[in-house]
């Protein structure tokens, strides 16, 4: 497994390299933006680890650029405390994940884990339940052939429970998925996303694929 690691801060690049290493990764460097985008496109690599704030061309850019191109590889976005903005931003453009600095190391390993078993997983970029359809590659929702219009983190809430369709989800273990390990916002947030999910994948549409399975969680249902 090789990563690339795509970080201005040298010091922070190299202690992550060396753990990564440890771990039994390869790990390569690029410490601006145009050097990163040039090994992505030229290197094979199993995740991209991309600081937003870059000299030569942003993180953002390089994301950009990737998708662009049909490099799919996953991108494991590093941000600023406080940049949600910034975490959206990234998320829409093609990233499929980010960490918040200061992050500490076992979060951002258990990341990496995350977006390998997601990429072992994903045999196909549509994902379906009944008439739901979820493009992993576009983003792009369908029902019944009608578009609908999801933010980031709606997108991203979906896509985890149409992963695991017919599957009972606890609301500490969506929490985990979606806001990750290290999120210490309001635990009722799962609630407030999954209704705002609701409202616009099912309720428009007399269905009822998110249901409540009352003392466990929430699941998504195939449909079938």
């Amino acid at each position: 497994m090789r990563v690339l690691i795509v970080e201005d801060e040298e010091r922070l690049a190299a202690a992550i390299a060396k753990g990564l290493e440890a771990e039994g990764f390869g790990a390569d460097l690029a410490h601006d933006g145009v050097d990163g985008l040039f090994k992505a496109q030229e290197g094979r690599y199993d995740v991209i680890l991309l600081d937003i704030n870059l000299p030569g061309m942003s993180g953002f850019q390089v994301c950009s650029r990737l998708r662009e191109a049909g490099i799919h590889t996953p991108i494991l976005m590093l941000t600023a405390r406080d940049g949600e903005a910034s975490e959206e931003r990234g998320l829409n453009l093609g990233a499929d994940d980010y960490v918040t600095k200061p992050f500490s190391y076992p979060v951002l390993v258990a990341r990496i884990h995350a977006l390998l078993r997601r990429g072992d997983k994903e045999t196909e970029s549509v994902l379906r339940a009944g008439d739901l359809e979820l493009d992993t590659r576009t983003r792009i929702c369908r029902r019944s052939g009608t578009s609908i219009s999801l933010t980031a983190r709606e997108l991203s809430l979906l896509d985890f429970l149409m992963r695991h369709v017919n599957t009972v989800h606890s609301k500490q273990t969506i929490l985990d998925a979606v806001w990750g390990f290290d999120y210490e916002g309001d635990y009722n947030v799962v609630e407030v996303y999954i209704r705002y999910l609701r409202e616009k994948i099912d309720r428009p549409f007399d269905r009822n694929s998110i249901v409540t399975v009352r003392g466990f969680g929430y699941r998504l249902d195939s449909g079938e």
